[in-house]
């Protein structure tokens, strides 16, 4: 037979003698007891200024060609002929945190990045944009101009210096898993692609610990990169990352706009500091 509490102090007397129980168990167990009601709540997302009066907030540098512009509430890459351009986030730098990027892309193959762990030194290089592309009418560039964007890419000038002295997290859904959305860019794979249409908003998790950088998409972690790792890729392209420079721990964030045509939107960009659970 069960009996039922009977009024206030039958439900005082159960609490108390659970609070005994759960005591007597961390005890046994070699647990510290807490006293009092303290709980551990989990770092807030904090929101990066966007956008301010119809325009591109001014906490924010552009590095390199083309640009970023308005539209519907969000930012959209703005590509330029000339070549790929980063708009950096110039008022911090990060470490140990979480990143949350809301993003869309107007069709699969649009490409874009999403920059961490950027060297000090990137701030310098807006008023260098480094070499530019002339193509032709189909939009292929010149084998010159090409040739001369090697060397710039070589200098790490304008943009460049952003690939070589920091991380890129790709975004475009096609290509092999190096170098599609969630990949760092050349250096780890993305294990899945997104089961989302191009047009509908995705959100990335990018986690920053220690040398790790993790990444997740919609909830799925997709990738998970240690520089220190002995099973690096080798660079194969000219237009891929350096692997020597060690990157910062601490560094800036940017976004990147690609070639003409690659239409991305990016409404969020937030950060917080490391929740217990991955801080361990």
């Amino acid at each position: 037979m069960s009996a039922k509490p009977n009024g206030v102090f039958n439900g005082v007397t159960r609490v108390v003698d659970i609070s005994i129980i759960v005591c007597m168990a961390a005890v046994a167990c070699g647990l510290p007891v807490l006293h009092g009601a303290e709980s551990v709540s989990e770092p807030a997302w904090r929101a990066l200024p966007l956008i301010t009066d119809g325009k591109v907030n001014s906490s924010w540098t552009h590095v390199g060609w083309g640009g970023f512009v308005v539209d519907g509430g969000a930012l959209r890459t703005e590509c330029d002929p000339r070549g790929l351009g980063l708009l950096v986030y110039r008022k911090e730098r990060f470490g140990n945190c979480q990143i949350r990027v809301v993003f869309k892309s107007k069709e699969a193959k649009s490409n874009s990045g999403v920059y961490v762990r950027i060297a000090d030194g990137i701030l310098e290089q807006a008023r260098e944009p480094g070499a530019a592309f002339e193509r032709d009418a189909a939009g292929k560039p010149s084998k010159e101009s090409g040739q001369k964007m090697q060397v710039s890419a070589a200098r790490e000038e304008g943009p460049w210096f952003a690939v070589h002295r920091g991380y890129e997290v790709q975004i475009a859904d096609v290509g092999d898993p190096f170098h599609r959305t969630g990949a760092i860019y050349s250096l780890a794979p993305s294990s899945a692609v997104s089961k989302k249409e191009p047009g509908e908003w995705k959100t990335m998790i990018i986690t920053l610990g220690g040398n790790q950088i993790l990444v997740e998409l919609d909830g799925q972690r997709i990738t998970t990169f240690d520089p220190r790792s002995p099973d690096l890729p080798p660079q194969k392209q000219w237009y891929e990352p350096k692997r020597e420079p060690k990157r910062p721990e601490a560094g800036y964030i940017g976004l990147q706009n690609h070639d003409p045509g690659d239409v991305v939107w990016f409404k969020e960009v937030s950060v917080r500091r490391l929740p217990s659970a991955v801080a361990k």
